[in-house]
């Protein structure tokens, strides 16, 4: 199995940093996606922190832009040459239940798809699809081409051979495959993440702190660069809800319900992260580069 034509299902913030990056390694990149100016601005939007992550110059980032060749709603003509379908839609079981079914209506019959999936695994959408054998699941960070990690798993009945496609493929889109050896909730980066983020959430939920004093107390006590709150501005306050809401959805959990709540008013307010200009801090100049923020 030999991955040229890949199609990113799904433009949203992760997904269209993973369309740019096989872009970049001249693979022939086409975009599905529900609001084709949806993902055209997030596309736009990739452009000052890849420029800035990577030292990159304009013509660095347009020469990606060019292997992008279409962008459409249309999934039937957007997988039609596809190798490789790489699944970035909501973090929604029905959603992704949906696009499933859809798909399998109008997948060529080698084509491999893989899921990024945040939170689900490959057991709980395999049984959405009609080709068990070309599936699995393939997991990236953002801002991938600097944390250019992607976790690898697939079932039972994902076929060897296209494991290791997807397995050449990611490092020929410089990543770094880490192949997990059974499936896990949250793969081995949000294992270890998500906790975090929760914990942090709970603490801003029940009143304890706000989320710059949990930022500054996480960066100053560990020495980290980041806080959980300017982490969940990156990764955008639609997934983290999605996140946590299904979590509530699967335990009840008070503590879920309460951190969805809040986080749903701040969507409901159009307050969604560093792409829609305000989070939990004021972007493009937020708070934490104030040289004193960890001061005061």
């Amino acid at each position: 199995m030999k991955i040229k034509n890949v199609v990113v299902a799904g433009a949203g913030v992760l997904g269209s940093q993973i369309a740019f990056q096989a872009a970049r390694f001249g693979f022939q990149v086409k975009i599905w996606n529900r609001h084709v100016d949806r993902a055209e601005r997030r596309l736009a939007a990739i452009k000052a922190p890849f420029m800035k992550d990577m030292q990159a110059s304009e013509q660095d980032y347009q020469q990606a832009m060019d292997h992008i060749v279409d962008i459409s709603n249309d999934l039937a003509k957007t997988v039609a040459d596809a190798d490789l379908v790489i699944e970035s839609v909501s973090e929604s079981l029905a959603i992704k239940k949906t696009f499933y079914e859809d798909l399998g209506k109008v997948l060529p019959a080698d084509t491999i798809v893989a899921s990024n999936s945040s939170t689900f695994v490959p057991s709980e959408l395999v049984k959405f699809t009609n080709f068990p054998s070309r599936f699995l699941h393939m997991h990236f960070a953002n801002h991938i081409w600097k944390h250019n990690v992607a976790e690898i798993v697939g079932t039972a009945e994902t076929a060897p051979a296209a494991k290791e496609a997807v397995i050449d493929f990611t490092r020929a889109i410089d990543m770094v495959p880490v192949v997990l050896k059974k499936e896990n909730h949250g793969y081995v980066m949000n294992a270890l993440l998500i906790p975090l983020l929760n914990a942090a959430q709970n603490l801003w939920a029940n009143g304890i702190a706000d989320p710059h004093t949990i930022d500054k107390d996480w960066m100053i006590s560990n020495g980290s660069p980041m806080g959980p709150f300017m982490i969940l501005d990156v990764v955008g306050l639609r997934t983290a809800y999605e996140i946590v809401n299904n979590q509530y959805q699967q335990t009840k959990d008070p503590r879920a319900k309460k951190i969805a709540d809040k986080l749903k008013k701040m969507i409901d307010a159009g307050h969604t992260g560093v792409e829609a200009g305000q989070g939990f801090y004021h972007y493009p100049n937020p708070e934490f580069q104030d040289p004193d923020f960890l001061k005061k």
